[in-house]
Order: structure tokens, then C-alpha cells, then sequence
């Protein structure tokens, strides 16, 4: 999952950061509320987290402006108010929950993934292709011959595989998703990924296949049923 994630107490953010990647989710980070509102406009995220002291515009303005256009993200609101009046006028302009600090990360986890929950339908905690499964809450990529925890990247292009499988995915896709419009990174890492996942699946037993289409993307096949 892809998050947005708006603190201007850095080392907080630097922090927030390392938990959330090690935890499997792709981070976006800014440090004032005009950035937030610019990158939750412009940007597809699963959850935004917005504290509500900032510069140049506080959490609650940027809720509303995003509320405005339209943005239905769930937002998950930090702050150090902790007065009920004040969780009132978060909740009313649009959020989704309210945390204040000082918080526990296992808190914090818990609430991103109650709020993301609130989507069309319930996220399974295991995907099912073919023989191979993907376990959302421990990362394992599993098949006949065992199964193994995967990284961050691999787990979340696994993931976007197994949401959509026969479907095709660019790599332009991936990056958006997965890297962030602004990343300085290089296209050619996707196929870097694609590599080491097929290895994977490969050295499990998997049937299943990540094929390429030429200029056009990738796509997750089950190749026992082709036989």
C-alpha cells in the first residue's frame, strides 16, 4: 500500500518512514501542508496521514481542500491537541480517524489498516493464484516447495500482480505506485524486480509465471492451466 505521509518534525517523519518500509508500505513524506495538499491532488494513495500543525497550511485545511475535490483517501489525523473539541473538527471536516501524540507505532499500524479497511470490500489477508499464495499480514510469497518472506518492493509488485492476475501492468504502473512519481530511480529497476521475482516463484515450485509483454507491461499467468 502507498501512503502519504505529512510531518514537519523531521526526525519524527524519518522515523515514521523507516517503520512504515519495514512494514511494507511505500512512503511519501512532506514537511508542510502545501506539499500534502499538492501530492494528495496529484497522487493515487491508499491512506494519508496529516498532522494537524503545520506551516503554510494546517492538516485541517488540507483535509478540507481534498475533501472538496473530491479525494475520498481514508486520512488519519496526528496531532498533539488532545481536547475533544478539537477531534470533533477533524472528524467533521472529513477524517477518517485521530491519533495524538505522543502514540505507540503499534497503534498507529493498527488504525492505518482499520481506516484502509473502510474501502469497497474487505481486503482478504491472502491472495490465491494458480498453487501460490501472497499473505498479506506476514509477507510470505508461498508455493509447493515452501514459501519466503519478501522484500518491501517485491511484496508490494507481488501484490499488484496477484490483485489483477491474466491483467496487464506497465512499468510505468509499478513505479507510480510503488516508487512515487518523484523518485529519482531508473524504470529499468522494475525489471530488476521482475527478475528476482520470477527466480522466486521459480525456486518455489510456483506454476505461476510473470510474463512480459513487449512495450505494453507484465502480467501473472498460471501455466497448469495451459497444459
Amino acid at each position: 500500500m502507498r501512503l502519504l505521509l505529512a510531518e514537519d518534525e523531521k526526525e519524527l517523519s524519518n522515523a515514521l518512514c523507516a517503520i512504515l518500509k519495514h512494514h511494507n508500505y511505500s512512503v511519501d513524506a512532506v514537511y508542510d501542508g502545501a506539499d500534502a495538499l499538492d501530492y494528495g491532488l496529484a497522487e493515487n494513495y491508499d491512506a494519508i496521514i496529516l498532522d494537524i500543525m503545520m506551516p503554510k497550511m494546517d492538516g485541517i485545511q488540507v483535509l478540507t481542500r481534498l475533501r472538496k475535490e473530491h479525494i475520498a483517501t481514508p486520512v488519519l489525523l496526528l496531532t498533539a491537541k488532545a481536547e475533544i473539541e478539537d477531534r470533533i473538527t477533524g472528524l467533521d471536516a472529513g477524517a477518517d480517524d485521530y491519533l495524538p501524540k505522543p502514540f505507540d507505532m503499534g497503534e498507529l499500524l493498527a488504525r492505518l489498516r482499520a481506516i484502509t479497511r473502510r474501502k469497497s470490500e474487505f481486503l482478504p489477508n491472502t491472495l490465491c493464484f494458480g498453487d501460490t499464495t501472497l499473505d498479506r499480514s506476514t509477507f510470505a510469497l508461498s508455493a509447493p516447495r515452501g514459501s519466503l518472506r519478501l522484500g518491501n518492493k517485491e511484496f508490494q509488485m507481488m501484490e499488484m500482480l496477484m490483485e489483477h492476475p491474466g491483467n496487464l501492468i506497465s512499468a510505468e504502473q509499478f513505479m507510480s505506485r510503488i516508487w512515487g512519481y518523484d523518485t529519482e530511480a531508473d524504470i529499468s529497476v522494475v525489471w530488476v524486480y521482475i527478475s528476482n521475482l520470477r527466480k522466486k516463484l521459480a525456486g518455489l515450485g510456483s506454476s505461476v509465471e510473470i510474463r512480459a509483454t513487449r512495450g505494453v507491461g507484465y502480467s501473472l499467468e498460471d501455466s497448469a492451466k495451459e497444459r
